[in-house]
């Protein structure tokens, strides 16, 4: 890692020269593979990776499930509040980890439809440490707590449903009514009438 910060400040100083090796890996002057240093990235993105799926926070309202248990970059974790609006129902949500995890937030999509200030009719989902807010230190832990709490309490002042936003916001009596329509309909499997992947 230290070789890696040495080479990028010789480069960005302009004292580093580059060229391409016979087997298409790209090499300093100093002999530092910059194919190697990427591939030690991805070894420790992986390593990551692997230690927040063993260190998920599932119980009997939030399970994982990896459709291909070869792949760890994409699984499925389905969620049921246990008070709130949404009380009962599973949301199901689709996770893709990117290669540059944990320096880039997973792409999280919710399958089940929903009617939520925060979750927009394709399933994206406005979640701040999915965006702006990203930090390598946050796990996917963060991202489940984070979850769990846009359905016990909604932002209807941050919405990409703008419908549903405002009418948390103007009428509350009217919303929860909403959502109780919705909740019978669609999430009260989970899998109903989910978003395809």
């Amino acid at each position: 890692m230290l070789k890696l910060a040495a080479l990028k400040k010789k480069k960005e100083a302009g004292g580093g020269t580059e060229r391409a090796g016979g087997d298409g890996t790209t090499a300093s002057a100093d002999g530092v593979s910059v194919a190697n240093a990427s591939n030690a990235l991805a070894a420790a993105s992986r390593l990551r990776l692997q230690r927040d799926i063993t260190e998920l926070d599932v119980s009997d309202r939030v399970s994982v499930q990896f459709p291909d248990a070869n792949d760890l970059t994409r699984f499925v974790v389905a969620v049921r509040p246990p008070e709130g609006h949404y009380r009962g129902g599973w949301f199901r949500f689709a996770f893709e980890v990117p290669p540059t995890y944990p320096h880039a937030p997973p792409r999280v999509r919710c399958l089940t439809r929903v009617f939520h200030p925060n979750i927009d009719e394709q399933g994206n989902v406005c979640l701040n440490i999915l965006r702006e807010e990203w930090k390598p230190v946050l796990s996917l832990n963060s991202i489940l707590y984070g979850l769990q709490h846009l359905f016990l309490e909604p932002n209807a002042e941050d919405g990409l449903n703008r419908e549903a936003a405002q009418l948390l916001m103007s009428h509350p009596n009217e919303f929860r009514a909403r959502v109780t329509q919705w909740m019978r309909r669609e999430a009260a499997t989970g899998a109903s009438s989910s978003r395809g992947r």
